[in-house]
């Protein structure tokens, strides 16, 4: 959990810092990456809120098999997204490493669940590109782009798109 608290407090001062909106720096973006699986994804760092340990959640009835349920954040009900059903991947146990993400998505708080975090990553803009154009069977609207970070390459999420209302 000492990860986890570090890079809390990453998360913070780049708030601190940053008076940009959520476009990120003038020269690139800052990024929280996470794993999924073997896979590396990013998300803007401003919209992050929070990173959490996981946590017990409250099943709700009725519910798509993506939201896992809800959580209590400081009297903030929560509702708990599970990425890796969102992704089509099976899901997995509960590790130690497992990390609920608090991210504003249009002004609504939101949990996703992810394998771990990774980092926070500066990523310049020209290190990054659109997303592949796959045609028209494979969805990649979620993506807002790929970047290059040393050797790995990072899918940028567009939560907005993925967490987007129905």
């Amino acid at each position: 959990m000492a990860a986890v608290t570090a890079l809390e407090t990453a998360v913070k001062q780049s708030h601190r810092q940053s008076g940009v909106p959520s476009g990120g720096a003038a020269d690139g973006s800052q990024l929280l990456t996470f794993k999924l699986g073997d896979e590396l994804y990013g998300v803007d760092i401003l919209r992050v809120q929070e990173i959490k340990g996981y946590t017990a959640v409250t099943r709700i009835p009725n519910t798509p098999p993506a939201i896992k349920g809800v959580i209590n954040l400081r009297g903030t009900i929560v509702p708990i997204v599970e990425l890796r059903t969102v992704f089509g991947m099976p899901t997995i146990d509960v590790t130690p490493f497992t990390v609920i993400i608090v991210v504003v998505v249009r002004e609504k708080v939101m949990g996703l669940v992810v394998d771990s975090v990774s980092d926070v990553l500066t990523i310049d803009r020209q290190d990054m590109q659109p997303p592949p154009a796959f045609g028209s069977r494979v969805d990649v609207s979620c993506l807002s782009g790929i970047a290059k970070s040393g050797d790995k390459l990072v899918a940028l999420l567009d939560i907005d798109r993925l967490l987007a209302d129905g």
